[in-house]
């Protein structure tokens, strides 16, 4: 009997894509996967309790291939939260595109409700932090209450625009995925429009002004 090999997470990993996209379904059991693969069931566990989780870590892997590759570029680092988030999404659906059988077999099934889809857990919980991490400027309640709701409202509207977005790539037939590029550009410009609180801010000043204003005069 051959002895069996040790293998790294990464080799799992491909294993199992290559495995869904060639029998169009997930192994049966580990036992079987570890198997056909010459490894010992034991260093399946070793990296992912199951199926499930090692679906939700390709997921985090997409995203965080995409900001090793933001990290190394020194243009990037001096960007602002727009063009920062901008280029975020264009490498992060990069890295969906050379992966693209494996994504749309995945979520193909549940496309209309990826929200709530537990493979993407991870993949949220990444993103949000990073949007926390863009520093976008939004107004200041001056109550942490508040504040807190707007953060969370901030977190949960850019992962929306993010399903929202891997929707519209999943149904793009336009050659190189172009109508996704047009997308990107103009959801997240039309998002910062609309969170652009200077002038916002410019009204309340005024408004605070006018009533001080008037106060005096009365």
């Amino acid at each position: 009997m051959a002895s069996k090999k040790k293998i790294s997470k990464k080799q799992i990993i491909n294993a199992y894509m290559s495995f869904v996209l060639e029998h169009n379904e997930a192994p049966k059991s580990v036992f079987i996967f570890a198997k056909d693969n010459n490894f010992e069931e034991g260093e399946f566990y070793k990296y992912f309790a199951s199926f499930e989780a090692l679906e939700r870590t390709i997921f985090e892997a997409f995203f965080e291939n995409a900001i090793s590759l933001l990290n190394k570029n020194e243009d990037y680092q001096n960007f602002d939260a727009r063009n920062k988030l901008l280029s975020f999404y264009y490498t992060f659906f990069e890295n969906l595109t050379a992966n693209r059988s494996y994504v749309v077999y995945t979520l193909s099934k549940h496309k209309n409700t990826l929200k709530d889809l537990k493979v993407l857990t991870g993949l949220k919980s990444s993103f949000t932090d990073y949007i926390e991490t863009l520093g976008i400027q939004l107004l200041d309640f001056k109550q942490d209450q508040l504040d807190k709701i707007k953060d969370r409202s901030l977190r949960e509207s850019a992962w929306f625009q993010l399903l929202v977005t891997m929707k519209f790539w999943m149904d793009d037939t336009s050659a190189s995925f172009e109508k996704t590029d047009i997308f990107i550009e103009k959801s997240v410009n039309t998002t910062f429009d609309v969170l652009d609180v200077a002038p916002l801010k410019s009204v309340i000043d005024l408004g605070k002004f006018l009533f001080k204003e008037k106060m005096k005069m009365n």
